[in-house]
C-alpha cells in the first residue's frame, strides 16, 4: 500500500536535506508530492539550487498525508512557517495523530514555534536549541516521539530519511533502502 507524503518547501529551504527526503522516500515506494510555499513551484534554495515543486501547498492543503516533512535551511524554514495554509496542514496532522517531521531549523522555526513539540523528546540544529520549545531536547540525529521525528541537519538528512522509511514501512523496507543506498558500509 502506497504511502502519501507531503515535503515542503520555500525559498532558501537546505536542498541537500530537501532532495535526501524525497528521494529516499521515493526509492520506498512513498507517493511523494512536492510542495512549495508561497505563489510559484520554482524556488531558490539556501546554497543557490534551484528546485521546482509538483505543486504549491495551497493546492493540496485539503488532501490527506501519511506524513508532511519539513527540511531546514533559512530563510526557507521562516518561510515554511509564514504559510498558513503548510500551518493548518500541520495542525491538522499533529491533531489526528499522523507523522509529521522537521530537519534543521524546521523543528525550532516551524514545529516548535506551532506548539507541535509540546510534551515531545526533539532535536534540531545546535544553533537553534535555545529555540526549542520541546518537552526535552536531545543532541541525537534523529529523535523519534510518537508521531513526530526530528533531526539535526545537512549530515543527518540520510539517517533521517531512512527513520522516515520505517516509520511509514517498517524495519524491513528501511533496512532494504539502507542497504540499497550503502548506509551501512
Amino acid at each position: 500500500m502506497s504511502k502519501k507524503v507531503l515535503i515542503a518547501i520555500a525559498d532558501g529551504s537546505e536542498e541537500i536535506e530537501a532532495v535526501t527526503i524525497i528521494d529516499t522516500l521515493r526509492r520506498a515506494g512513498a507517493e511523494v508530492t512536492v510542495a512549495a510555499t508561497g505563489h510559484k513551484k520554482e524556488i531558490k534554495a539556501s546554497r543557490g539550487v534551484q528546485m521546482t515543486a509538483d505543486v504549491l501547498v495551497d493546492d493540496v492543503k485539503g488532501e490527506p498525508f501519511d506524513l508532511i516533512v519539513l527540511p531546514g535551511g533559512m530563510p526557507g524554514a521562516e518561510r515554511l512557517a509564514n504559510s498558513e495554509g503548510l500551518k493548518a496542514m500541520l495542525d491538522i496532522q499533529a491533531r489526528d495523530g499522523k507523522l509529521y517531521a522537521g530537519i534543521c531549523a524546521a523543528p525550532a522555526v516551524v514545529l516548535s514555534v506551532r506548539g507541535l513539540l509540546k510534551g515531545k523528546r526533539a532535536t534540531c540544529y545546535p544553533a537553534f536549541e535555545k529555540q526549542m520549545d520541546c518537552e526535552k531536547f536531545v543532541d541525537e540525529p534523529v529523535v523519534v516521539d510518537g508521531n513526530c521525528v526530528t533531526s539535526q541537519g545537512p549530515g543527518t538528512a540520510l539517517a533521517f530519511s531512512v527513520e522516515l522509511v520505517n516509520q511509514l514501512f517498517g524495519g524491513d523496507k528501511a533496512k532494504e533502502i539502507a542497504d540499497a543506498m550503502l548506509v551501512n558500509k
